[in-house]
C-alpha cells in the first residue's frame, strides 16, 4: 500500500507512468513502491513540487527539530550531502540535472566548484549520463571505482569496516533504508548520515559526529572523489568529485578545530 507522500506525488505527476518519465526510471519501478526512496528523494521533489517533508516525513519532519533550530551553517551542509547522496546511489534523472544546474557559486574553492558543477549539469544529456554512472559504478562486472569504504580501506569489499560501520550505526539508533540492497559503506549511504547528522535528524553529540566523520569517512572518501576527478569514465562525474573533494576537505578542517 502506497503512504501519502507517494500518492501525492503520483497525483503531482499526472500518474505513475508520468512520475517515471519525469525522474527518468522505469514505470515498474515506481509501480512497486510503496514510499519514495530516500535517494530518489530530490529527484521526485523537483519533479513534482511535492516538499520532502510530505513526501518522507519520518526522514524530514522530527517534531522535536524545527527548522530554526537548525544552524544555516549546518543546513548548508545537509544540503550539500544530500545532493552528493543522490549522485552517488544513482544516475541523476533530467530533473535533478536541471536542478543541479541553477547552482549558484562565489569566488571560494567550493563555490567555484559549485559553479563547474553547475556548467556540466546545464549541457549534460541524462541519458549519456545515465551511462557514464553505470560505467562508472557498475560495470560489466565492475564500475571503474568501487565506492565502498570496505575496498578503500582494505582493498576487499565486505570487509572490517563494513562490520565496524555496522556496530556504530546500531549504536546511534540509524536503521538501514528499506529496499537498499546496497552494502551500508557504500559513499551514498554514508553522505545521507552525515545529512542526518548536520540537519539534527539522527541525534548526535558533536563530538560523536566528528568521531563518525574521521572513522567512517575521511579516512577515503576523498580519494573516491579525487579518483573520480581523473576516471577515464568520468564527463559529468568529474565536476561531482571536484565538489566532493573540496567540501569534505573544509569538513575535515572544520572538524579538526572543533576538537
Amino acid at each position: 500500500m502506497r503512504d501519502a507522500g507517494l500518492e501525492r506525488a503520483i497525483d503531482a505527476a499526472g500518474g505513475v507512468a508520468q512520475l517515471a518519465r519525469r525522474i527518468g526510471i522505469a514505470q515498474p519501478s515506481v509501480s512497486n513502491w510503496n514510499r519514495v526512496p530516500a535517494q530518489r528523494m530530490i529527484a521526485v521533489e523537483s519533479a513534482t513540487g511535492v516538499s520532502r517533508k510530505v513526501l518522507r516525513p519520518d526522514l524530514y519532519s522530527d517534531p522535536a527539530v524545527t527548522d530554526e533550530a537548525v544552524d544555516p551553517i549546518d543546513a548548508g551542509r545537509a544540503q550539500e550531502y544530500v545532493v552528493l547522496a543522490a549522485l552517488l546511489s544513482s544516475a541523476p534523472p533530467a530533473a535533478l540535472l536541471e536542478q543541479i544546474a541553477q547552482l549558484n557559486g562565489d569566488t571560494t574553492p567550493l563555490g567555484r566548484a559549485h559553479v563547474a558543477l553547475a556548467d556540466a549539469a546545464s549541457i549534460a544529456v541524462a541519458s549519456e549520463v545515465e551511462r557514464e554512472y553505470f560505467d562508472l559504478f557498475v560495470g560489466l562486472g565492475r564500475g571503474e571505482l568501487l565506492p565502498y569504504a570496505s575496498y578503500y580501506l582494505t582493498g576487499f569489499l565486505n570487509e572490517r569496516p563494513l562490520s565496524r560501520l555496522r556496530d556504530d550505526l546500531a549504536a546511534l539508533g540509524i536503521e538501514r533504508v528499506e529496499n537498499n540492497l546496497e552494502p551500508e559503506d557504500h559513499a551514498a549511504t554514508l553522505c545521507e548520515v552525515m545529512a542526518g547528522f548536520a540537519a539534527a535528524r539522527f541525534p548526535a553529540s558533536p563530538e560523536a559526529q566528528r568521531d563518525f566523520f574521521e572513522k567512517h569517512v575521511s579516512r577515503w572518501m576523498g580519494r573516491l572523489f579525487a579518483d573520480m576527478e581523473k576516471a577515464e569514465s568520468a564527463k559529468f562525474y568529474r565536476s561531482v568529485g571536484t565538489v566532493g573533494r573540496v567540501f569534505l576537505e573544509i569538513e575535515s578542517e572544520a572538524f579538526t578545530f572543533a576538537n
